[in-house]
């Protein structure tokens, strides 16, 4: 019994030493995957990419500094899917707020959003795009300074000059959130 015992042990090891290792996901091809015309290719790519998570930030916040429009765009969309994992793009996302695009200053906003509290850093730019000639952007905007949440409190001067224009209920909503009484 011993003997069958072991030699059971040294087939699972040879057989599990056969297997090929498992190689992490090569991002330079997930990369060039994205910026493909085909629909497919580039969807499974940016699919793949938002698991991937954080390993993938550094290769999307160079796209977004660096890419074609819509390639920054697809980079912008992609670190929104991410979430917080995406929190060291704050700064390239922070800075694509100030460009001439308003579609990728909408889709940055947005990623922006999604980050909530690890957007911090973006506060000032988001106040800066509070002041957007672009309405879904402004909207956007604050959207995001209110997912910081408390961390905004630098926001609150903006927030309350734009109040005093006009009713803005996602300004309302921000300025509750930053406070921490948003219900």
């Amino acid at each position: 019994m011993r003997k069958l015992t072991v030699l059971a042990a040294g087939l699972v090891l040879l057989v599990s030493g056969c297997r090929a290792k498992e190689r992490p996901p090569d991002v330079d091809r997930l990369m060039a995957d994205l910026r493909s015309d085909d629909p497919q290719r580039s969807g499974a790519a940016r699919l793949e990419l938002i698991r991937l998570g954080e390993p993938a930030v550094p290769a999307l916040s160079r796209l977004l500094r660096s890419g074609s429009a819509s390639e920054r765009i697809a980079a912008a969309n992609a670190l929104w899917a991410m979430g917080p994992r995406a929190r060291g793009a704050v700064a390239d996302l922070a800075l694509a707020l100030g460009d001439p695009d308003a579609t990728l200053r909408l889709s940055v906003a947005m990623a922006l959003q999604n980050l909530g509290a690890a957007a911090a850093p973006a506060v000032p730019a988001l106040v800066r795009a509070l002041e957007d000639r672009d309405p879904a952007v402004r909207q956007a905007a604050v959207r995001a300074i209110a997912a910081v949440g408390p961390g905004a409190s630098a926001a609150l001067p903006a927030l309350t000059r734009a109040l005093k224009r006009g009713s803005w209920p996602e300004a309302e909503e921000a300025v509750r959130r930053i406070r921490g009484s948003d219900r």
